[in-house]
């Protein structure tokens, strides 16, 4: 059980309540154009760059928790090692490329070099990668924790909470807001170790009280389990919040620097929430709910008031990509299914289009939240699934000689998409057994899809 002084309350409300004000305020100077609307007018600087991409990208702090809790430091293995090198090989080999095509989506890309068809595949894949389901999951579940709400009304809550200023402020709001929690959830972490260190110990206390394998960098886990986590990384170049947050950049100069940059700060919070759930593991080593090891592990040391800030820096990391999913999911309604499939449309009519792909956007994010209530799985899953079909067609489309004819990438995309659902199925239905069942859905779908591909490569030639 978990019980909140009035001044934790108090503190997590004054949270909300700036959040929504500062989403609120910028959104007033948002115009109603596309470039103003979807990317905040394409004259995003380094500085804010960088605070919106640190934020937007790590949002999954109680998945992050659970994680770690049951593999240890091979949270930061998979979750984080992974992601630096090759936002690394992003920043380098895409960041300009991405900056000087102008457009607003990974879709539009696509539809450029692959046409109309090859570019509504794409937006399917885009739309389940940026569900903001598992973050709209983990804000609720905070607030049902904290206000005893049930998960339902809190799946509402945690949507209204992310969305409400983005329908007028768009890009915007999205990038203030976002600004605004970088620091709230660099604060909140830094003051849950300094806690830590204080009523726990330090090093020696986790060498003393971890199961061994908590200090390994694979923590037991099988290798094909890494092996998969480290290919979902590859999800990077195809990571539609990287294209978007790269055309709002000022310059493609910005962009590369930022993202850069951003690697740092990237692995300064790893290395607080990686530290953070080695102590929840040490202090509770027999959590029902691994999901809830943050939280918990924050009632049993953290005093009034410092409490209610940690629980400001979870939401501030939860939400700050929540929102961030949900614009790029209501963009990819808007921009790419309504403005491309409705006869007539102009640009002009996008931001009407976006706000109604948000509402629906954020309707689906409850439904499969509450239909999968695993942050991790929900990741792994949607991950599995689709960046096998997506990847190649993204780097096609910068690279062209690694571009195919359309309709053998067409082709592509939706045998790669049925061998990993396939795959996925029958592994989960029990078909498949044995050694084959150490072959995961992402594995079978990127060497098909790499296969066809380099099969389109020989024909071009």
């Amino acid at each position: 059980m978990v019980s909140f002084n009035p001044l934790d309350i108090i503190i997590i409300i004054l949270f909300f309540g700036i959040v929504l004000l500062i989403g609120f305020i910028s959104g007033r100077y948002t115009k109603t154009d596309a470039d103003d609307y979807l990317l905040s007018g394409r004259k995003v600087g380094l500085i804010l760059f960088i605070l919106n991409n640190v934020s937007a990208w790590y949002g999954g702090i109680l998945g992050i928790g659970e994680f770690t809790y049951r593999y240890g430091i091979a949270s930061w293995f998979t979750q984080g090692f992974p992601y630096y090198f090759f936002a690394f090989l992003f920043a380098i080999f895409f960041a300009k490329k991405i900056r000087s095509a102008s457009l607003f989506t990974i879709p539009d890309k696509i539809t450029v070099i692959y046409g109309k068809t090859a570019g509504l595949i794409s937006a399917v894949l885009v739309f389940v990668l940026v569900s903001p389901a598992p973050y709209i999951l983990m804000t609720a579940n905070l607030i049902s924790l904290i206000f005893h709400t049930g998960i339902i009304l809190s799946l509402f809550i945690s949507v209204f909470l992310s969305m409400i200023y983005l329908l007028q402020g768009g890009f915007r709001s999205n990038v203030f807001t976002d600004s605004f929690q970088f620091f709230i959830m660099f604060g909140g972490f830094v003051l849950m170790l300094i806690f830590c260190g204080i009523y726990l110990g330090g090093y020696n206390y986790l060498t003393l009280s971890l199961p061994p394998t908590h200090l390994e960098l694979t923590g037991g886990a099988s290798p094909l389990f890494i092996t998969v986590w480290f290919l979902i990384a590859l999800w990077t170049f195809a990571d539609p919040g990287f294209h978007q947050r790269c055309y709002a950049a000022k310059s493609g100069s910005i962009a590369a620097k930022g993202i850069i940059i951003s690697i740092f700060f990237w692995a300064l919070f790893d290395f607080l929430t990686t530290s953070t759930g080695l102590f929840a593991r040490a202090s509770l080593p027999e959590i029902e709910k691994p999901v809830l090891s943050y939280p918990l592990l924050a009632e049993k040391i953290l005093p009034a008031g410092v409490k209610g800030i940690f629980y400001a820096g979870m939401f501030a990391t939860i939400i700050s990509t929540a929102n961030s999913f949900l614009f790029l999911s209501g963009t990819t309604i808007g921009r790419d299914f309504i403005y491309r499939i409705r006869k007539g449309s102009n640009e002009k009519r996008l931001k009407s289009y976006t706000i109604v792909g948000l509402i629906i956007s954020g309707l689906l994010s409850i439904l499969l939240a509450y239909e999968i209530p695993s942050v991790i799985q929900i990741w792994y899953t949607l991950g599995s699934l689709c960046i096998p079909a997506i990847i190649l067609a993204v780097i096609s489309s910068y690279y062209p000689k690694f571009k195919i004819k359309k309709e053998i990438l067409i082709t592509e995309m939706i045998i790669v998409v049925c061998i990993s659902c396939t795959w996925y199925i029958l592994r989960d239905i029990g078909v498949i057994k044995g050694i084959i069942y150490e072959i995961e859905p992402m594995i079978a779908g990127l060497v098909i899809g790499g296969l066809i591909h380099f099969y389109g490569i020989i024909r071009r030639v």
